[in-house]
């Protein structure tokens, strides 16, 4: 699944588009569209105009131009393609392989230097989204920017499971199940503690293993790289004390976590 990792590098290799022209705006997948508009509609605003700059907001990858911004999300399976290679070669929830008819849309671009180039999103189980002028306003403060107090502000007083709330992007931008597991499994606090019960040295320890683990599995290259993920399994083992993990669902999601180092209350 695309988390932030995965979302700064798809944004990453969107900026080689800057600077070149949208011959072409293609929708393949009218659903796709979000704000009420068509595939045709879409296109129309978009072809002619010119790439200024590639943002990233959250999990989300938004392409700027002289015209409308495009903000794209890749929901479950989305992978953004440049022509025709991905930054992120699988994700662990998706399928292996790349095809053409999983293609949602696609940029076809001239280059300042006169060459073509085709930027895509690719999405199989079609959960992901494009939208022009997107208002992400009601986004909380992006995971790789944090600091001990947004992200005391973030939790608040709230009686919400931590997992739950940092998995909650209007809270926090960016993290998702397997970042949020890695992330609370390394510092050692329970997903289904109460966000508003961490006390000052718990959230500035918790704020450090996000911006850890984000350094750490970007560098490892997804998501899906964390010491804690080969043991996300009937069966598995903490990799720190052995203790057999437990799982549950904690905001929706399944969560893993160790029962020997991440107590469900304080000490």
């Amino acid at each position: 699944m695309p988390e932030l990792i995965e979302a700064e590098a798809y944004a990453r290799a969107a900026r080689q588009a800057v600077g070149s022209v949208i011959e072409h705006f293609v929708v393949n997948d009218p659903s796709w569209v979000r704000g009420g508009l068509s595939g045709q509609d879409v296109g129309a605003a978009l072809d002619g105009t010119i790439i200024t700059e590639v943002d990233r907001v959250g999990k989300v990858v938004v392409v700027q131009t002289d015209g409308p911004s495009v903000a794209l999300r890749f929901g479950m399976t989305g992978r953004l393609l440049w022509d025709g290679d991905g930054p992120i070669d699988a994700l662990i929830y998706g399928p292996k392989r790349a095809d053409e008819a999983w293609v949602r849309c696609a940029f076809r671009l001239r280059a300042p230097d006169g060459t073509r180039h085709r930027l895509a999103v690719e999405d199989a189980r079609r959960l992901g989204s494009l939208e022009l002028d997107a208002d992400l306003s009601q986004l909380g403060p992006d995971a790789a920017r944090l600091t001990i107090e947004t992200l005391a502000g973030a939790l608040g007083n709230s009686r919400t499971p931590l997992k739950a709330a940092l998995l909650d992007q209007r809270r926090v931008a960016g993290l998702g199940n397997l970042l949020c597991d890695e992330t609370l499994w390394r510092v050692g606090l329970h997903p289904a503690r109460p966000a508003g019960s961490l006390d000052p040295p718990e959230l500035s320890a918790l704020c450090a293993t996000i911006s850890e683990v984000l350094a750490d599995l970007g560098r490892r290259g997804g998501s899906h790289t964390g010491d804690l993920q080969p043991q996300r399994r009937p069966g598995g083992v903490c990799p720190r004390d052995s203790a057999s993990l437990l799982r549950r669902q904690v905001g929706g999601r399944t969560t893993w976590w160790c029962p020997q180092h991440q107590p469900p209350s304080p000490g």
